[in-house]
Formats: structure tokens, sequence, C-alpha cells
């Protein structure tokens, strides 16, 4: 009876294990920690099922392994039997599908989840967040570029989820996100307190070609290379540092980007308020190169205060000379002040109004008539250019050159270096300008021929060439031409050929012309004066004398 009974009670217990339903592989079950031996935990899941899992799936990255006999853990079932006739069991991939689970619920309320780096990959890092690993792009590590991640390993902080996909199982998080955002509170909550005008101190935190970033206590402002000193600054670290306290002042605040424009010289005097007075016009004063471009040198009278030395300024004599041949960066010079535009903050200064103008001083040396000498500097189609005292060129026109011929003819005697003589003529120091001459060195031929020559003259000439509109003639060894139409009063005897060369003729001077050096002569004019004057003489023709007898009578007179 009794075996009877325990049979009944076996069959039940066998039926009862029929009835129950094994779990399906793949999902994650409950089990409780039996044994711990040789590195690993043995763990029952129920169901007549035991399986083992490595101790380092039970710890957190860069922690020991927290698991103990009696502990209830969940494993994901891999495989209910195996050969040796145990259940494949994860706790690692059970940990990653609640990871999972509770990572897509965050990612879709956009809310933030916790994890540790605790690996360097490609491009960034891995983040362990909770079972499930994600990568962080090195991008996103910090709202800065991070040069040692060191610190960061291993140390649990907030991630914001930018990307998931659960089917290819990538996960892409952000570390910067969440900075930034509580930055931005951080920045809110300090610009609320600030105002523009105030004055601050902050701490120098980097430092650019063109200005300082400056820590005010959470929240940066831009320190403009200008905005440091109302002197010339090449580059900010001249007069700052990186971890150095300044005061500064708030120029500009724009409360939607947060942006904050700084200053240092707004909290320092004005400069400019009293360069009227320290620096009156046509004062001089000694200053510093700071700078030197194109069209001139600027030059620094005080720290704050430059002006600009025009090119056109800085030189009497080299015109087109680039300015960095006649100063140097960080000479000192002496300038005199020639304009102040204080609105425009302006100041117009002269170099070479601090020395003596060379053409005065030229005509002081060498006043009109004077004759000098120098050396043939350049020679161009209109005349010599010659050089004179303290590097100024005094000019020979082609009419200064000689008296006998053309200007043109005789240039090309003349040569670069020749060293040659000349008399001052004209000196125009308002243009710049000498005015020489070679032939005045000399007396005027025509003049001398001329001399005692005046208009209505009778001159006797020589005949030196028969042309058929006139003839060419020599007096005193100037050169003279005698129209066709002046040859006679007689229009039949204005023949040309009816001269020969050689012969004298009594001509009358028409005109005397020193500028074209030339002599007007007529023997048509001398002839009517002649018997212009026969008829006051001897009668005239209303006494009904004829031309004929009058002339006759002069001549007989004459004789």
């Amino acid at each position: 009876m009794a075996q009877n009974t325990s049979m009944e009670e076996f069959e039940a217990l066998l039926n009862e294990s029929f009835e129950l339903e094994t779990p399906e592989e793949g999902s994650v079950v409950k089990g409780r920690v039996i044994a711990v031996e040789a590195g690993q935990a043995i763990i029952d899941v129920g169901y007549k099922m035991e399986g083992r899992v490595d101790l380092k799936e039970f710890a957190n990255p860069g922690e020991a392994p927290e698991i103990e006999v009696g502990d209830e853990v969940e494993v994901y079932l891999r495989q209910v039997e195996n050969a040796r006739g145990e259940a494949v069991i994860s706790r690692e991939m059970a940990r990653r599908e609640a990871a999972w689970d509770r990572l897509e619920k965050a990612y879709a309320d956009e809310q933030r989840v916790e994890g540790a780096i605790f690996g360097r990959v490609k491009g960034g890092f891995t983040v362990d967040l909770g079972g499930a690993v994600a990568f962080l792009p090195g991008s996103q590590v910090d709202v800065r570029p991070v040069r040692d991640a060191g610190p960061l390993m291993g140390l649990k902080q907030p991630f914001q989820i930018l990307k998931m996909d659960r089917r290819r199982g990538n996960i892409v998080v952000s570390r910067r996100a969440i900075l930034e955002e509580s930055r931005a509170e951080q920045r809110a909550e300090v610009i609320a307190k600030l105002s523009e005008g105030d004055a601050v101190d902050g701490v120098v935190k980097n430092i650019t070609e063109y200005g300082a970033f400056v820590d005010l206590g959470g929240v940066d402002g831009l320190l403009h290379v200008t905005d440091m000193a109302w002197r010339r600054v090449n580059h900010p670290s001249e007069i700052l540092s990186i971890g150095e306290t300044v005061k500064v002042q708030v120029i500009k605040i724009n409360k939607e980007t947060h942006r904050i424009s700084l200053g240092m010289k707004q909290l320092q005097d004005d400069p400019w308020d009293s360069v009227e007075a320290k620096f009156p016009l046509e004062s001089v004063h000694t200053g510093r190169v700071t700078n030197i471009t194109d069209y001139g040198a600027f030059v620094e009278l005080e720290p704050g205060v430059e002006g600009l030395v025009h090119v056109s300024e800085m030189s009497w004599t080299k015109k087109n000379v680039h300015p960095g041949k006649i100063v140097s960066t960080s000479q000192e010079v002496e300038v005199m002040v020639l304009e102040i535009d204080t609105a425009k903050r302006r100041v117009s200064l002269g170099l070479k109004q601090t020395m003596r103008n060379p053409w005065e001083l030229f005509e002081e040396k060498h006043p009109v008539g004077s004759t000098v000498e120098g050396e043939v500097k350049n020679i161009t189609e209109f005349g010599l250019f010659i050089g004179l005292d303290d590097d100024i060129d005094g000019m020979v026109h082609l009419s200064d050159l000689t008296w006998e011929g053309r200007g043109e003819d005789v240039i090309g005697d003349y040569h670069k270096g020749d060293v040659v003589k000349a008399l001052v003529t004209e000196i125009d120091t308002d243009k710049e300008r000498i005015s020489l001459s070679i032939k005045a060195l000399g007396d005027d031929p025509f003049q001398e021929a001329v001399s005692g020559v005046k208009r209505g003259s009778i001159i006797t000439v020589e005949v030196t060439a028969i042309e058929d509109g006139g003839i060419e003639v020599e007096y005193e060894g100037m050169k003279s031409f005698i129209r066709r139409s002046d040859l006679s009063r007689d229009r039949a005897e204005q023949r040309p050929e009816r001269f020969g060369v050689g012969d004298k003729v009594d001509v009358r001077v028409t005109n005397v012309d020193s500028k074209t050096r030339r002599l007007g002569l007529s023997i048509k004019a001398r002839e009517i004066a002649e018997e212009k004057e026969a008829v006051e003489q001897y009668g005239s023709s209303d006494s009904g004398a004829s031309l004929g007898d009058i002339l006759g009578a002069a001549l007989k007179g004459d004789n």
C-alpha cells in the first residue's frame, strides 16, 4: 500500500514537472547563485537547470565583481542545455537587454543617462551605460578639445543620447551637450547680474591673435586686442598672460547669444582728450615709428596717440620712394604736427617740415644769375637734369643749350655723368623747380650782331643762297631770309634769280625778334622808304613834277 502511494506521488510530481513551461531561449530569467568557484558563479535558474557565468560579467568597468551565494540575479538564457547538460546563460547580455529597454525610454523622453567612459577607440571613446556600450565621439567629450581624457575614465557621469539603433546595436552619446546646457544655465545666471559699463575682475583663460577670453566667474567675455590699451598692441601676449587676473569693463552684452564684449582701456583716461593741448599745430615732437605702410608711416607721439606721416610729407626730394627706405620700425624721429582731427582720432604729421626746404637753401646760396656746377643725372626729350646741392635737380631746357642751331641737335653731345656748368635763370620754391641755362654762360652772338640795329635801319647783307621762295642772306654771321614778295617794290623784279651768291644788298630792317633770334629784312621796304623820302625832299606829284623827275633830282642830289 505504501509503495502504491509513493508511486502515485512520483507520478504526480512528474506530471507537474511536464506541465511547467520551459523558458524560451533568448529570454531573460531570474536565478539564484548557489556557488562561486574557479572564477565563475553557478546559478540555478529553476526548471531543473543550472548554468555558469564568469565573475567579470558581474563587475562594472574598472570595479571588482560583487556577487555572493544566495544573491538573486537576472541572466540571459542563450541555450537550455549544452553538451554537458548545463544551461548556457549570460549576465552581461541580460544587463544589455535591460539597459536597451531603459535607454530607449530615456531616448524617447530626451532624458539624460548615466554612464562611465572605459575605453578609447578610433575617433572617440566607449561608454558603459549600465550594460549597453555606447560610442562617444571625440568632438562630444567637452566644449573645448580635450588633450588628456585620463581624468574622465571610469568616472560615472551623465550623458545625452544623440542617436541609437537597437537592430544594429549602435548608440551615440554626448557629454558636451550636458556641459553646454549647464554652462548655458550658468551663463544666463551670471549675465543676468551684469550690466553694460560694469567694472569686474576676470581671469585670462585663453589668448588668440585677435584678443583674449576672460572668465568672469562661469561665463567668458572677449577682450579684443583693440580694447586692451589706447596704444597700438601688436599681440595680446604683450600685456596679458594666461591665468592673470585683470579688471575689465563690460562694453556690450548680447542677451540672445550670451556674448560679452570687454575692454581694459575704457577704465583708463583717454589720451585723445588732451591731444590738442599737448600737441599744438606746427609744434615739433620726437616720436617712435610703430608701423610702415605703402602710403606712409605711423608714429607714436605718446602711448595711445599715433599720427600718420604721409609719404608725400616724408622727404623734400625723395618723391617716389617707399616709406620703408626713409624710416624703419622703432626708429625715433622728429615730426611736426600738421593737422588734428579729434573726432576721427587722427593726427597728420610731417617729417620733411622739421628740415629746411632745400630749394630755399639753394636760393640763398645760389641766387638767380649765379653759376653752378653739377653732374648730368638724366637726359630727356626736352632737356637735361643736373644734380645740385641737397639731392635737388635743376633743368636745362633744349632752348637753353646753345645759341647756335637747335637744342635737339646738340643734346646728343651730353651723357649721364658729365659735369657741366650752367647759369641759374629761375628758382620757384613753391613748385620746387630750378631753371638753368648753359648757353647763358656765353654772350649771345645775335645780340652782339644786332647791337645798334633797330627797326627801320638800313643795313648791307650778303646773299648766301638762292631759293624759289626768296633769298637767304647773312649779316654779321646771322642768317636771315628775304621772301620773294620783299625782293622789290616792282612785282616784275621780285625774282630771286636776279641775285647771285656773294652779292651785297642794302635792306631795311622790319623786325628784330630776340626770342627767335631773327631779323626781318626787306628790299621792298627800303625802296618804298627811299621813294617817300625823295618825294618829301624834292617835290610832290601835286606840283606837276613826275615821279621820274623827282627820283632823278634825288639821284643828282646824292651824286
